[in-house]
Parts: structure tokens; sequence; C-alpha cells
């Protein structure tokens, strides 16, 4: 079998589609574990979770709800403006529900305290975070994701709904991108 062509802007593969949907699958059944039958409602942050969210959703057995945000720190940058721009609250009453938060990466950790603060305004019975990627070395503010998918290096990441200038979330694998693609 051949081995598939990387995209030209790829300097390497840091996690293959089956990792991903294997750690995947594991995590849903943490998340279930912790949860048990009760019924969680998840709020996802747009657009970089949506691949995540997808694959993960299909694997939780409890009863869910499901809203979004979108927030925005890195626009067509690398690293994070430092300002988290949001748009589109979400719509559900959190009030006594259990929350879950879904992410793609946790870099600074800005936007996921940021917007985990707002929730904790909503006075749910509980709130916990999950992320696919954790980048622990970037972290600015004292903030421990509760699931986590992967922890990773300090490079910067596309695929799998993570982007790069909104471009690469197509990619079915987490991978590093090419540094001169950024830098131009």
């Amino acid at each position: 079998m051949a081995k598939p062509r990387l995209h030209p802007d790829v300097a390497e593969v840091l996690l293959t589609e089956r990792r991903i949907h294997r750690r995947i699958a594991t995590l849903a059944r943490e998340i279930a574990k912790c949860y048990s039958d009760k019924e969680v409602t998840i709020i996802t942050v747009l657009n970089g979770s949506m691949v995540f969210l997808g694959e993960l959703l299909h694997r939780l057995p409890m009863p869910t709800r499901l809203d979004s945000i979108v927030a925005r720190s890195y626009g067509a940058r690398t690293t994070s403006s430092g300002r988290v721009r949001t748009r589109c609250q979400w719509q559900l009453s959190l009030k006594d529900k259990h929350v879950l938060l879904v992410d793609d990466i946790l870099d600074t950790g800005q936007t996921l305290k940021m917007i985990r603060d707002r929730l904790r305004r909503e006075c749910p019975a509980s709130l916990r975070t999950c992320v696919l990627l954790n980048k622990p070395t970037r972290r600015e503010v004292d903030l421990q994701p509760d699931f986590v998918g992967f922890n990773i290096p300090d490079k910067f990441v596309v695929g799998y709904g993570l982007d790069f200038a909104e471009r690469y979330r197509n990619l079915p694998c987490i991978a590093v991108l090419k540094p001169e693609i950024y830098r131009a």
C-alpha cells in the first residue's frame, strides 16, 4: 500500500488520523465514566473544534445538548494576539446543568479561561473542559483541562479542524506547518 502524500505545506505529521480516532474513542469513555448517565451540555468553541467535536459526539453514550461560541485570538498569525474576540454566544440555559467546554487546542489558555469564566457566571451544576491538543509549555494562565486528547510540543500545528488563516482545517491528521508558509 502506498504511503499517502503529505500536503506540500506540511513539514511533518505529528498525529495520524488513526491515532487521533483511537484517542478520541478513549477520551469519550473517560468522559462517559465521569458523567455516568447524567445529561451533559456541550459548549464548543468554533471553528477549530468542529471536526474533533463531531468525532467525540458520536462516541458519547449519555444524553447531550449542544451549543457553541465563536472565539478568535489568532487571526492569520501563529501566536495568540492576546485579545480574545467572541461572537455568537451560546443560547441554551446552563443553570444547574453539567457543562463540558470543548475546544481544539489549549495554548496560552487566554481563550479557554475567558470562556470558562463566562460559563461559570451562568451557575452550572458542574463545569469541565476538554481539549484535543494541549501545549502546556505555552500556558500564560493557570488552567488545566479536565480531559486532554494529546499533549504536544510547542510547534505550530494544523489539520483536523485547526487552521492557519482559515486554511488546512480539512487535513485528516495533525501536522506541523512549514515555517516558510506562515512567515511569508
